[in-house]
Formats: structure tokens, C-alpha cells, sequence
């Protein structure tokens, strides 16, 4: 069996098609994955991670916004798509897959379009509550839509067939439980752990709210253990702390967190965006959070898929105009302090889990294979 997956532009849309490309390796040893993206985008980094091979293809963002500068930077998007296309037919015509799926990201849609066109079996995923404008403008193409949250279903009444999976989570994260986490990070004492992080592009003013949490968290004794992931802002980050006059050590404030499984396991408290795989992980692992949905998506996304977990009772949600360091530090504080509401936060989450998503989505994949 040959699959392609393709995807890219965040983890959000890449983590999930690798939770399942892990489904088919498990219960078809042999098969041939494949996985195609965009040729600077981050999904560069993580599938080849995780010991999948990818290939390119040449696509570039639609900006919604009006000005001349966005209307130039549209059109030459648009001039791409043709050869985004023909670099897809390539692949296609060059592996012969027997199944396609794409699980969001501009990088996703000439793969896909192209594999409708040739009519081989393909699917689209959308993890957020609020559908993307590639997965809209493949919904009337492809055999089947799935969507992580129900109410995402509503915005695919063109499609021929929609199914709720939920949002698959790597097998990874569900190893370790919170003790052994703690110990394969070296945590030996009763500290909790608050991790945070912004996202692998940084995130500007958010980065620096956080030099201020962490200025507050060293002058008060470190009263937590703490891990934050920086991304791009990382050396503008540790700069800034140490005209503070505040030592941070690699493991406190690092560019990435490469064991995200591990440090997710071990958390106590999860600071950070409202991106889809984020919230598959937190509900998965039932982890409290403070989420600070990112207002430079596309429909405001992050708030929504923030919000379904607010209404639920799993989480605190700081809109980003609102949020400050100093907020930030006294509201982790207050739930470190409260063990019961914490428990109560994780039981929420769990409820929202979808443990089995990766094998739902297997299932409907290969239905469409054995048709």
C-alpha cells in the first residue's frame, strides 16, 4: 500500500497526519508513506523527525486583508498555483498512491485537487473548530471530510460525506504517565511544572509577556519547575533576561521542545496558543491549561476552538489584548495552588478526548481504499 499525507504551515496540521501515518504503519508493515509540503515550511522539520520521507511542492499563503501590497503578494500566490499543481501531478504520476490525505495548510491543496482529478481515493481532515480556507475549497472534491470538533461539521454541507474522528494525537503521548515523565526529565522533588510555549515562529509581543513571567517567576525563587519553547524569538528572549540580570538555563528557555511527550506528560500546567493539535494533546492528556488563542489566525480560529474548551470547564482563556506577564504569573500561581479545580479542569478535558481518533480516521481511510 502507498499513502501519500501532505500537509504543512503549522504543527497543528502536520502532528495529526502523523498520528496516523503511524496507524498505517502499525497494521501494514511495508507500506510506503510519503509525505509532501511546502518547501520552507516547518513540516520540513518535523516529518523528516519523525523518519518519513517529503517531498515539495511550491505553494505560498492568501493574505484576507485589503492593500496593495496584500493584492501583489495574492496575485503572485495565485501565479504559483499552476506550478504547485503540475510539481503535485509529478508525485502523484511518480509514487501511484492508493490513498491521498491532507490534513490542512496551503501546502495541502495541490496533492489533494490532483488526486481528486485522477480520481484516486483521497480525504481531507480539519482539526479546528472553524474550517480553513484549503480544506473549504477541497470539501466538494474529495470523498470524505473529517473534523476534529462537531462543530465544525456544519461548514461542509457541499461535501459527500463528513465524519467527527476528533483530532489524532502521536502515540507518543500516551508512554509515560506523570511520575515516570518527571523522572525521565530528572524532576525528584515536588515542584510542579508549568511548561509554555508560543509556537515554533515565536510570537512577538507574547514573547516578550513572557520575559516578564519569567523575570517575575526567577525574582520570587522559582517556585515551580519551568519549560519554555521560544521558537525563532529564543535569542531575542535570553538576551532581553540577562540585561534583566536574570540566568536562565537551556533546559528552563530553549528554541524548541524536541521531547514534547515527555515534558507534556510531566506538566502540571500547560501554558500556550489554542492551535487544533495543541488541544488534541491537552484533552488527550487531560492537562489544565491558560490559553492565550493567537488573533492573528484566519476567522479568529484559535478563540473558537479556545472557547469550546472554556465552555467545558478545562481551561482559563486570556484573549492576547487582555494578557500581560504579571497576569499570566498570578493566574498560574492560583491554579498551582488549587489541586482540586486542576483535577477538575483535567476530568473536563478528558471528557473531550478522542482517544482513538488516529484508528477512527484509519478506519474511514481504508473504506474508501477497499471501495
Amino acid at each position: 500500500m502507498r499513502v501519500i499525507f501532505t500537509c504543512g504551515g503549522s504543527a497543528g496540521h502536520v502532528n495529526p497526519a502523523l498520528a496516523v501515518a503511524q496507524q498505517f504503519e502499525q497494521k501494514h508493515p511495508g507500506c510506503e508513506i510519503l509525505f509532501v509540503g511546502a518547501e520552507r515550511g516547518m513540516e520540513q522539520r518535523l516529518v523528516r523527525q519523525a523518519g518519513y520521507p517529503i517531498e515539495t511542492v511550491k505553494v505560498s499563503t492568501f493574505e484576507r486583508s485589503w492593500s496593495w501590497k496584500v493584492l501583489k503578494h495574492n496575485v503572485s500566490s495565485a501565479l504559483k498555483l499552476p506550478v504547485g499543481q503540475h510539481e503535485a501531478a509529478s508525485i502523484l504520476k511518480k509514487f501511484k498512491p492508493d490513498l491521498v490525505v491532507g490534513t490542512g495548510g496551503y501546502a495541502s491543496y495541490p496533492a489533494v485537487h490532483e488526486a481528486a482529478r485522477r480520481r484516486v481515493p483521497c480525504a481531507i481532515h480539519e482539526s479546528n473548530a472553524y474550517p480553513g480556507l484549503t480544506t473549504r475549497a477541497l470539501a466538494n472534491k474529495v470523498d470524505l471530510v473529517m473534523v476534529g470538533f462537531p462543530e465544525a461539521a456544519a461548514y461542509y454541507k457541499e461535501a459527500k460525506r463528513v465524519a467527527v474522528t476528533g483530532t489524532p494525537v502521536r502515540g507518543e503521548f500516551f508512554t509515560l504517565d506523570r511520575e515516570q515523565a518527571r523522572l525521565r526529565l530528572g524532576l525528584l522533588d515536588s515542584q510542579p511544572l508549568v511548561v509554555s510555549f508560543w509556537g515554533s515562529q515565536g510570537a512577538g509581543h507574547m514573547s516578550d509577556k513572557t520575559v516578564d513571567f519569567v523575570e517575575r517567576w526567577a525574582a520570587e525563587g522559582r517556585p515551580f519547575h519551568y519549560v519554555h519553547a521560544a521558537g525563532r524569538d529564543y535569542e531575542d528572549m535570553t538576551a532581553e533576561l540577562a540585561k534583566r540580570g536574570v540566568a536562565v538555563t537551556d533546559s528552563e528557555v530553549r528554541p524548541y521542545i524536541d521531547n514534547m511527550p515527555v515534558v507534556m506528560a510531566a506538566a502540571d500546567l500547560v501554558i500556550c496558543r489554542a492551535g487544533a493539535s495543541t488541544i488534541g494533546e491537552l484533552t488527550a492528556l487531560g492537562k489544565p491549561a491558560i490559553l492565550v488563542p493567537s488573533p492573528f489566525v484566519a476567522a479568529n480560529h484559535q478563540y473558537k476552538n479556545a472557547k469550546v474548551l472554556l465552555d467545558r470547564g478545562g481551561v482559563e482563556l486570556m484573549e492576547e489584548k487582555d494578557c500581560t506577564g504579571e497576569g499570566l504569573y498570578r493566574t498560574a500561581l492560583e491554579l498551582l495552588a488549587d489541586g482540586a479545580r486542576r483535577a477538575s479542569m483535567g476530568r473536563a478535558l478528558k471528557g473531550l478526548a478522542a482517544p482513538d481518533a488516529a484508528q477512527d480516521i484509519y478506519k474511514n481511510l481504508m473504506k474508501l481504499v477497499k471501495k
